[in-house]
């Protein structure tokens, strides 16, 4: 069963990759053909969106469902005319590494006899797996957003390259620390809050590269090189809007895990909280979220620097999950890979 769950990784990642040309044929040729149609019929509707929390209804000409940005559709371009069919084959891809990721997961847990989570390896895999099927929930819902699966299947497969090829612990019994019902319910949520905000600092970066393209082309100057990728994407104010409502969503989740957290460590250590590394690290995540909720209902700030601070809290994130792990020695010292 071990064996099966690492090839099963191997599939999944295989799909995803497949999905990611899939998603870049799109991204790079297909702008011009139905979905720009559709994006620029839409566009045309004025939408009535909320500016920051609390604030007025204003009318906007921003579809509140994120489309690709229009161009002028060429009736001769055939290229252009099948590219939304392979953007719906890079979803199906996606939706078939889902599958390959989730039986990896089922396997990895029977051969280990425990819920698959309980190192470094085994976290990684249920993290991109949640931002996986939040991914393939999403573009489900808003076909339109699809130009972002690019970004969104990069990362999974860089994120499942690297636990594939340098963080991969072979099975074993949990550390005797960890052999509590609380691992289900703290960790379960860490692993929700943190696929789901994984989707978020996609929205959040690819927010700030179209918003940087729409700027420097409205003031006639020229567009380097990350902004050059903004052309392509959807909207920069829809682009927010879904970067504010994923963070919202996954904020929550992420302060009930470490409330779970904390409940844990005083069953185990006999104190909430004590400064562990793993735990301070969480706590600054937290903070830096909180900052991007703030700074996102305060009307006076920029969304841009709203943006930044989503894109710094999953920084902090990753400084959690790679470097605390492996390179901090602490009381969460569970990664597996020393």
């Amino acid at each position: 069963m071990a064996n099966l769950s690492h090839d099963l990784l191997f599939v999944a990642i295989l799909g995803y990759l497949f999905a990611m040309m899939c998603y870049a044929a799109e991204y790079a040729f297909g702008m011009r053909g139905v979905v720009a149609r559709v994006a620029e019929a839409e566009v045309r509707t004025p939408a009535r969106i909320l500016v920051g929390a609390g604030g007025p209804d204003v009318e906007s000409d921003v579809p509140d469902v994120v489309e690709a940005p229009a161009q002028p559709a060429d009736p001769n371009d055939r290229l252009a005319r099948h590219m939304p069919a392979v953007g719906r084959v890079a979803v199906l891809l996606t939706a078939i590494g889902l599958l390959a990721h989730l039986a990896c997961l089922v396997t990895r847990g029977i051969a280990a006899d425990r819920v698959p989570w309980g190192n470094m390896y085994e976290f990684i895999i249920a993290v991109t797996f949640v931002a996986s099927a939040g991914w393939i929930g999403l573009v489900t819902r808003r076909p339109g957003i699809r130009p972002l699966g690019l970004f969104v299947s990069g990362v999974l497969v860089v994120l499942l390259g690297l636990d594939e090829t340098v963080l991969y612990t072979k099975v074993s019994p949990l550390m005797p620390a960890l052999h509590s019902y609380w691992l289900k319910i703290h960790v379960t949520l860490a692993i929700t809050a943190s696929g789901i905000l994984m989707i978020g600092f996609c929205a959040a970066a690819l927010h700030l590269i179209r918003a940087g393209f729409e700027k420097r082309t409205a003031a006639e100057q020229s567009v380097g090189f990350p902004y050059t990728l903004g052309e392509r994407l959807p909207a920069s104010a829809g682009l927010e809007r879904l970067t504010f409502r994923i963070h919202a969503f996954a904020f929550p989740i992420w302060t009930l895990a470490i409330i779970c957290g904390a409940i844990w460590a005083e069953s185990a250590w006999g104190r909430y909280w004590g400064w562990d590394p793993k735990e301070t690290w969480a706590f600054i995540a937290w903070v830096a979220y909180a900052c991007y909720l703030h700074a996102r209902a305060t009307p006076s700030v920029k969304r841009t620097v709203a943006s930044w601070l989503a894109v710094v809290g999953w920084g902090t994130m990753m400084v959690n999950l790679f470097f605390v792990n492996i390179f901090v020695s602490g009381l969460h010292s569970y990664a597996g890979v020393k």
